[in-house]
């Protein structure tokens, strides 16, 4: 759940610039406290300055929780998961939203301002918001998460052990 105190960020770029008009005017309704990195018109610009302003927010601690738009949600989806602690998730429905939420403690939303209507977008974006971390057997994989998050940031390379092969490896850099 989000806190009173929580401010969400939020980014878009030319093809998300629409519907993030109706996130913003859905998030103001609710009361919640939102700030927008841009973009503010339909003029082209690139997704990844506006991307990497929310996803470093969340890294720094400035907000816990962040929106991206873009006209599939792909691009937003791949930059953010650049950033270690980023846990961006692109949902095309509902169901999404609420299992990217409860299973992966989701903290970024990517949207598709060209494949997903306003109706369906703000479904999705309620149901996130609301739905709370499951925790429990689901912190073993974000725990593996961000083990490949620390090896991958030190030297560039994650070797997990496989759990179907006979000799375990113990992911750490070589």
């Amino acid at each position: 759940m989000l806190n009173a105190n929580e401010v969400i960020w939020i980014g878009c770029d030319h093809g998300g610039y629409e519907l993030k008009g109706h996130v913003l005017e859905f998030l103001a309704s609710r009361t919640l406290a939102f700030h927008d990195v841009g973009c503010h018109s339909t003029g082209i610009v690139r997704y990844p300055y506006f991307a990497a302003q929310v996803a470093e927010a969340i890294v720094r601690g400035e907000a816990s929780r962040g929106i991206l738009i873009c006209s599939t949600g792909i691009g937003m989806s791949i930059i953010a998961n650049r950033y270690r602690g980023v846990r961006a998730s692109l949902c095309t429905s509902t169901y999404m939203g609420k299992m990217t939420r409860a299973h992966n403690d989701s903290n970024l939303l990517c949207l598709g301002g060209k494949i997903t209507g306003v109706l369906e977008a703000l479904d999705i974006l309620e149901t996130w918001l609301a739905t709370p971390y499951e925790g429990g057997r689901h912190d073993i994989s974000l725990g593996l998460i961000r083990d490949a998050e620390t090896a991958i940031s030190s030297c560039g390379v994650w070797e997990p052990a496989d759990p179907m092969a006979s000799q375990v490896s113990n992911g750490k850099c070589i």
